[in-house]
């Protein structure tokens, strides 16, 4: 096992900002608001297993459509820098979910596509072609206990940060996807 700290805090960082559950805080507090409880565990348990099996079948995936990872990465990258646009901008670029009624609302819109969705698909195979696998899944494991964290404490983070602190945590994490975008493009094309 080659265990690397700069590598774990890089794709823990990249996947904490891609994932953006601190930004998704306003979409949570709503569906707590419509459908009462959040099921924190239920949503991070099947966001988590989201992650690994694309993580782990994504290259299959790829080699099934005769899609090359260098490839890939660079679409995730184009991904990374809109997500970080709409994030910065205040733009919405890609077209919302409906929230259905009486949807399982832990897992969808939830767990997929909020927490585990193409962003975050995308981003992890992006990571593997620049990461060691055993890194990369240390990350995902940071991540989902965090998410765990905030989708328990939504209520009080809500309280606390209130709208404008939350603004102000999506325009950061923004700027950071887009300058990330940036490197994944140079180390690409270079």
């Amino acid at each position: 096992m080659n265990f690397n700290f700069k590598e774990i805090l890089s794709s823990s960082l990249i996947l904490f900002s891609v994932i953006d559950i601190l930004g998704s805080i306003p979409i949570i507090i709503d569906l707590r608001k419509k459908n009462g409880n959040i099921h924190a565990e239920q949503a991070t348990l099947v966001s988590g297993l989201i992650m690994i099996g694309f993580f782990f079948a994504g290259k299959l995936i790829l080699r099934f459509f005769g899609v090359d990872t260098n490839s890939f990465a660079m679409a995730g990258a184009l991904i990374i820098f809109l997500i970080g646009l709409e994030m910065t901008l205040g733009r919405n670029i890609f077209k919302s979910e409906e929230v259905q009624e009486g949807s399982a609302h832990s897992i969808v819109p939830l767990a997929f596509p909020i927490i585990a969705g193409a962003g975050t698909m995308t981003t992890l195979i992006s990571l593997k072609s620049q990461f060691e696998e055993e890194n990369i899944m240390i990350s995902i494991l940071i991540n989902l206990i965090f998410i765990y964290i905030v989708l328990r404490s939504s209520v009080w983070i809500e309280n606390k940060l209130g709208n404008a602190g939350t603004q102000v945590l999506r325009k950061v994490f923004g700027v950071i996807l887009i300058a990330i975008a940036i490197k994944i493009f140079k180390t690409r094309l270079g």
